[in-house]
């Protein structure tokens, strides 16, 4: 009888410990830019059209590599790190009096670069991202948590935070383009 309580105890005390792996951390909220801050990306397609002249220019689908720039007929330009406005401003300022008197550009996302789940899901890997990405939304595209996998301990690691540290986060929490959501094992 005194063996099955100390037994007892210990699993008791082993699954409460499993609970308390990591410190408690507050659970991140809604750090996901809003789409007219998004910054483009390496991976990001993005679609220019420029109006004004005889004939309207139009790039179709552009994937910006891994410089993040993009080679026109009109010039090079930096693409990686600005906002969409911010590319249209610099590539209206290439083009206005060199090629066309009163350009008019609009630059528009295709794509957004993945993001990427990892651990304890059915399906790890990179995904298309959407605006409006949740943490569990994400899980779900991966195929859903494994039988193992715990229901609380995720985590993300933010493209933007350079310091490279998980973030917790609960299941509507925002998920970014290039982020990694992290679905870490339960033990018990």
């Amino acid at each position: 009888m005194l063996f099955h309580r100390i037994l007892i105890s210990l699993l008791v005390l082993a699954s409460l410990a499993g609970c308390f792996n990591r410190k408690s951390e507050p659970i991140a909220r809604d750090t996901v830019p809003a789409p007219e801050e998004y910054r483009l990306g390496v991976g990001d397609v993005i679609s220019i059209r420029v109006y004004g002249g005889e004939e309207d220019l139009t790039f179709p689908r552009i994937r910006l590599n891994d410089r993040g720039t993009l080679t026109l007929p009109f010039g090079d330009f930096t693409a990686y790190g600005q906002t969409t406005k911010q590319l249209e401003s610099k590539i209206t300022a290439g083009v206005k009096g060199q090629y066309l008197l009163n350009p008019r550009v609009w630059v528009n996302i295709e794509e957004y670069r993945p993001f990427y789940v990892q651990g304890q899901v059915a399906r790890p890997g990179l995904f298309p991202f959407q605006p409006g990405m949740t943490v569990l939304r994400a899980i779900t595209i991966a195929g859903g948590l494994r039988e193992r996998a715990s229901k609380s301990n995720w985590f993300v690691l933010r493209e933007s935070d350079k310091s490279n540290k998980p973030v917790r986060v609960d299941q509507n929490s925002l998920v970014g383009p290039g982020d990694t959501v992290i679905v870490e094992e339960s033990f018990f």
